[in-house]
């Protein structure tokens, strides 16, 4: 076998190790929105559309909450990276991170990340009651935005132990110890559903709720996870001494740090999810059924884009321990093997797509619903195709990540998504009458363009750090 594929395989079992437990781990938690979703359609048109209006404004706050603490996993994979190469008297690089690999440092990221996560809970709730009530002067349904207020007015305190959860998760994985992660969230699932189904029809003890329901079991599920996360990893030898809940005992210049690369990281994230909310805004003014297909197409891109996340997590965590002890070799082969691994899923999704739509959306709709079914079925042609480009975009950033090039993801992002992106979608969608349909279109452009732009600026990064440590 050439030398070049037998790196590229054991740089690919070694990437995968990381990147499948964590992968399936996100593809578990999507299955707590997929629950939610079906269980929304099952209550008709209106309410899947209501609730999908929910789900993009809490997402759109969460996504960011996530962005400010998801810094301290390449911090911890670092500082355990030079503390390896310590022990063994392999000479390592002084990083960009500034963390030492001390029991004490990690213990103070931690306690950073969870207070960060407490700030941006508290504030992320407050922001999406104020969000709620003023969407209907962006041009959504009355009738919708009636029916989405209660379900907000529920979920808005979820995002506190959402992003608890978090926090502890980027510490376990910092520390190549995902494997709960995993069993967490498949209980989570049941537990989900389960709890959907007493609160929307009042079985049992539990009032009937209706959709709100769904918004009070959410908030119940994040609250329980983080419980179980946090007491798996008191139980492990390894991390409990390092799991600290003292954030008043947080260092200012760790959380100023942790603030100043997650600030961009959360900005990158916000751009990305808040391009995906003004989409959802934009079709949203074609009426009921467009919002509703897009609501159940956008949540099967979000499904497959899980495993991209996986990738992306796994390379970044990769790039920051290989450049700790400077090899740059190590990390351009991991870009190449999670662009591999990537394209590789999604050329058999959008085969799934392309020969049973039907079958893919059945989970999604009423039968009688013909409008929503048809625009979604033709919404998935373009999905096939936007998905490459969604999952190389997200590679990028955790690959610009793993160079503690914040900052420049969340630049590249502004211009793919809203110079390139959203005036796309506008001209598609509207001026070509192309609708729906034409505003996915410009959704795809602007992936297609984040994507190159994230990977150029990777590859000049890597050859930039070379050069740094060269003179």
């Amino acid at each position: 076998m050439p030398p070049a594929l037998t790196r590229l395989l054991a740089d690919g079992r070694a990437l995968g190790a990381l990147a499948v437990p964590l992968a399936l781990t996100q593809l578990a938690q999507v299955a707590l929105t997929t629950t939610d979703t079906v269980m929304m359609g099952l209550l008709g048109t209106e309410a899947l559309a209501a609730g999908g209006l929910t789900m993009v404004i809490f997402n759109q706050l969460r996504t960011m909450g996530v962005g400010l603490v998801t810094a301290v996993g390449n911090q911890v994979a670092a500082a355990d990276a030079r503390a390896e190469s310590d022990a063994s008297g392999t000479p390592a690089t002084s990083g960009t991170s500034g963390t030492s690999g001390t029991e004490e440092d990690v213990r103070d990221l931690v306690r950073a990340s969870l207070l960060l996560s407490t700030l941006a809970g508290i504030a992320g709730a407050v922001l999406m009651v104020l969000i709620g009530h003023a969407v209907i002067w962006l041009g959504q349904d009355p009738d919708v935005v009636d029916a989405a207020e209660p379900m907000l007015y529920l979920m808005a305190p979820g995002l506190i132990p959402c992003l608890w959860f978090q926090a502890i998760r980027q510490f376990t994985v910092g520390m190549r110890r995902p494997q709960a992660l995993l069993r967490i969230t498949l209980a989570s699932i049941a537990v989900n559903a389960g709890l959907n189904w007493v609160l929307i029809h009042g079985t049992w003890i539990f009032p009937k709720l209706g959709l709100p329901g769904i918004g009070l079991a959410t908030s119940l599920v994040y609250a329980l996870t983080c419980l179980a996360l946090y007491a798996s990893a008191r139980r492990d030898p390894r991390l409990a001494p390092l799991l600290s809940l003292s954030i008043w005992k947080t260092r200012p210049a760790t959380l100023r740090r942790l603030f100043g690369l997650g600030t961009p990281i959360a900005a990158t994230y916000g751009s990305e999810a808040g391009f995906f909310s003004v989409v959802a805004l934009l079709v949203g003014s074609f009426g009921t059924a467009a919002l509703a297909a897009h609501t159940a197409v956008n949540q099967l891109v979000y499904i497959v884009f899980q495993i991209a996340v996986g990738l992306s997590h796994a390379a970044s965590l990769g790039v920051s321990r290989e450049l700790a002890v400077n090899n740059l070799a190590a990390a351009r082969r991991l870009k190449t093997t999670a662009l591999a691994c990537a394209a590789a899923v999604m050329a058999i999704v959008a085969l799934v797509y392309a020969t049973v739509p039907h079958l893919v959306l059945a989970p999604f709709f009423d039968t009688d619903d013909q409008t929503a079914t048809n625009l979604a079925t033709k919404l998935l042609l373009v999905a096939a195709i936007l998905q490459f480009f969604d999952c190389t975009q997200n590679i990028g950033v955790g690959l610009l990540r793993g160079l503690d090039d914040t900052k420049g993801g969340f630049r590249v992002t502004l211009v793919g998504y809203w110079l390139v992106g959203l005036p796309a979608a506008a001209l598609l969608g509207f001026a070509t009458g192309w609708d729906t349909i034409g505003i996915w279109l410009g959704l795809l452009t602007g992936l297609a363009t984040t994507a190159t732009l994230l990977l150029r600026r990777f590859n000049q990064g890597v050859g930039s750090h070379g050069a740094s440590r060269s003179t």
